[in-house]
């Protein structure tokens, strides 16, 4: 029996296939493309490059072919026929030719992306417009316009496997049936269902596969291998089905063919071509074939070659490889797999502990060695699996290229991009989250940072602007750069328009906005909604929604963004991100008999400070810290936590704090100013300083944050570090500022995991 999908469910279980193929050979596309720029305006392209795009195009083209993809096709066709100019060396690469692949490759995109997303298809005619602009009008043979008949079919490693091994039975044969269905066949319930069941029973289905004519008409192409005689598909002309024998043939100096083949129905003369018609005709009848036989006459005069090569180099898709396609909700149910052993462990190690005071250590030692074998066995798993969801950045780095490009055409810039990193890895879930606010990043780099060649040439600079996109890791974070040399922030305009949107109503005064303010409150400003420097939109920026949407898909993914710009020399956004977003090393402290998560890679160090080196400047708490002082944050004030009840012994070492908050005081709120978010404050009564309330002499303070977003966080005890799975609340309901997820630790309590780059964010004293 065959073991192929049944056809009513080919297109459901094919297209996502044909999806990932097609990403696959387009990244391959803009590789290549990026390679090629620099032999623009030469006679002479590396061959190499030549042939890997002209392979990606002609992929393309019969992947988008087999489901039915038109405009793929027909444009994928044009590209190829162009790159096959350039191979012949017929033409020179012109900035006209380079700019119609270009704009080839992104009609490719968006058509396969609307076919994804079952939307309207763009409109390709301007781009294939393009390509036969720049190639050249020559008659073609007819032996190159016309095709074959019989296609040839693309079989894989295993199909040809199946196929050598079917025909070694005596007397089999391999037979190729083509299908062509039409609605009066479908009317009379002939349809593609009861052709395959009528060919299974002839014999073995090597192949069945839908193919797309150059007309637009869908055929199905079989391969069966069956002992029946020709005269078995007698009258199956009338059923829509036309047959040949399927030859090996695929080269002049093919010398053998395979076991099981037939060179030719009928005894041929020595000097003739192997017969692929079922029933062969004699050389004096001049009229067509049937619609149920292939013209033996008619294939020979049209195409000198046989039908197909049965060598397992022939198709492209029967290579061999070592790559495995999953789809990423399998790699998340196995993260979420990995997760529970992870919770289980930590509960085998919560019960060890407790173990301790009943049982000899001795006696547990065994287990505990085995506790920790296991600690590391399910680390290496994990790193294991976190190394199968990750891919390298670079994939997003080469398509800003593009985007760049299509900038440079509207604005009249000189941009040059640069890359560093494009190797480092990261998960395919983040990575596809980052594809707009990376896009958003650089269209402002280019729209709003870079000067006009005018410009720079005023301010001594290069008439080419530079963009450099970086990346690299740090730890369990991946820290990605986009720079440029261009004027910088004009910090005046940004805190003008702030004002007069009322976006700073702590100013008392207009002389304020030029006194400067920090990074970070300007970051703010220009992640607000609907913020803009620009007067009037234009196609690349002013609308005031790409900043907004840079900062929350940052902040969903639990990394950060800082600013760093100097007027006249540039600005650089700074980013950074969990490698992954399921499993995490984290600190858990303790705070007001909570218990809380606080990710290690958010965690810069942990200190012991005297609480008299605690100092208040307008009305917020600050530490010294490595020669600067740096925000202190209490959890217990703005969670409205209830402090722990102090014994007599607690009580001697324990003294006031000026900003303790009051037993009964009322619970931090979340404020609104216009077009800012909701931002979790503190209330004024908290800091009035008049109701004591007992600390530490000496305070636990876990510093998280870079730079100037530095804080430190006071909690009463850190209790260890462990790893955690991180369950994000997705409920709106559960939603609150400061808190990023929950998890379960090892004595089955939940506790929460603190949001640090929001906690940063509450802290800073504007």
């Amino acid at each position: 029996m065959s073991t192929h999908p049944d056809p009513t469910n080919f297109f459901a279980d094919f297209l996502e296939d044909y999806f990932a193929e097609c990403e696959d050979h387009l990244t391959v596309v803009r590789r290549e493309l990026l390679a090629i720029e620099p032999f623009v305006g030469k006679q002479k392209i590396e061959r190499s490059i030549l042939n890997e795009l002209f392979r990606s195009f002609h992929s393309l083209k019969g992947l988008s072919g087999m489901v039915g993809v038109k405009d793929a096709e027909e444009l994928a066709h044009e590209m190829e026929s162009y790159l096959r100019v350039l191979r012949d060396q017929e033409v020179m690469l012109s900035p006209q030719g380079f700019d119609a692949l270009l704009g080839g490759t992104k009609g490719l995109e968006q058509t396969i992306a609307s076919h994804r997303n079952k939307t309207a298809s763009p409109d390709i005619k301007p781009a294939i417009a393009s390509l036969r602009a720049v190639i050249p009008q020559t008659e073609p043979e007819p032996s190159v316009v016309e095709e074959s008949r019989t296609p040839k079919l693309q079989l894989k490693a295993e199909e040809i496997t199946h196929l050598e091994r079917a025909v070694l039975a005596p007397g089999a044969i391999a037979w190729h049936f083509i299908f062509v269905p039409t609605p009066q066949l479908s009317n009379n319930g002939i349809n593609v269902n009861k052709i395959r069941d009528r060919l299974q029973s002839l014999g073995e289905l090597i192949y069945a596969a839908p193919r797309m004519t150059r007309e637009g008409k869908i055929e199905f192409d079989f391969l069966i291998v069956s002992s029946m005689n020709v005269s078995a598909f007698r009258g199956w002309e009338n059923d829509g089905l036309a047959w040949s024998p399927y030859l090996d043939s695929s080269s002049p100096e093919t010398e053998q063919t395979p076991p099981g083949l037939p060179q030719s129905p009928e005894p041929a003369p020595p000097d003739s071509t192997p017969t692929p018609s079922v029933e062969p005709r004699a050389a004096s009848e001049p009229e067509p074939a049937k619609s149920g036989e292939i013209n033996p006459k008619t294939e020979r005069e049209e195409t000198p070659t046989p039908v197909l090569a049965l060598t397992p180099t022939a198709p492209l898709m029967g290579q061999s490889s070592n790559v495995v396609r999953v789809d990423l909700p399998k790699l998340d149910e196995l993260m979420r797999m990995m997760g529970d052993l992870v919770i289980t462990r930590a509960r085998l190690e919560d019960s060890l502990t407790r173990m301790k005071e009943k049982i000899p250590l001795a006696d547990l030692r065994p287990l505990i060695e085995i506790n920790q074998i296991l600690e590391r066995q399910l680390r290496d798993l994990r790193e294991g699996v976190m190394r199968v969801r990750l891919v390298p950045i670079g994939e997003i780095f080469a398509r800003m290229q593009f985007v760049v490009r299509d900038l440079v055409r509207e604005t009249q810039k000189q941009v040059r991009v640069e890359f560093s990193g494009q190797e480092t890895e990261i998960d395919k879930f983040v990575v596809e989250r980052m594809m707009d606010p990376l896009l958003h990043l650089v269209r402002n780099a280019v729209s709003h940072g870079l000067e006009t060649i005018e410009e720079r040439q005023k301010a001594d600079k290069p008439i080419e602007g530079k963009i450099a996109l970086r990346a690299r890791t740090c730890g369990e974070m991946v820290v990605i750069e986009i720079e440029d040399d261009g004027i910088g922030i004009d910090q005046p305009k940004v805190m003008e328009r702030a004002y007069s949107r009322g976006l700073l109503p702590n100013c008392e005064s207009r002389n304020l906005l030029h006194q400067g303010y920090d990074p970070t409150t300007i970051l703010e400003i220009l992640c607000t909604p609907g913020f803009s420097t620009r007067d009037v939109a234009d196609l690349a920026s002013g609308r005031g929604v790409g900043m907004a949407i840079v900062k929350n898909t940052i902040q969903e993914l639990g990394g950060t963004l800082t600013l760093e710009s100097t007027s006249g020399q540039g600005t650089r956004f700074i980013i950074e991100l969990p490698l992954t977003l399921a499993i995490a090393d984290a600190f858990l402290v303790s705070v007001c008999r909570e218990t809380y998560a606080i990710p290690q890679s958010s965690v810069r160090e942990a200190i012991a400070l005297s609480s008299s080196a605690v100092t208040v400047f307008e009305q917020t708490e600050m530490i010294p810290y490595r020669g600067r002082v740096i925000p202190l944050l209490r959890l217990e004030s703005l969670f409205d936590l209830t402090p722990l009840e102090l014994t007599p012994s607690d009580s001697r070492n324990r003294q006031q704090s000026p900003l303790s908050p009051r037993a009964n005081s009322s619970p931090p709120v979340a404020t609104e100013s216009p077009g800012n978010p909701a931002v979790l404050t503190r209330q004024p009564s908290r800091f009035s300083g008049k109701d004591p309330s007992k600390t530490h002499s000496s305070l636990r303070i876990v510093i998280v944050g870079s730079g100037p977003s530095t804080v430190g966080i006071a909690v009463d005890r850190i209790i260890g570090q462990q790893e955690i799975v991180v369950r994000p609340l997705n409920d709106p309901f559960v939603q609150v500022l400061g808190i990023s997820g929950a998890t379960e630790i090892g004595d089955g309590r939940v506790i929460l995991i603190l949001d640090a780059p929001a906690l940063v964010r509450t802290s800073n004293p504007k």
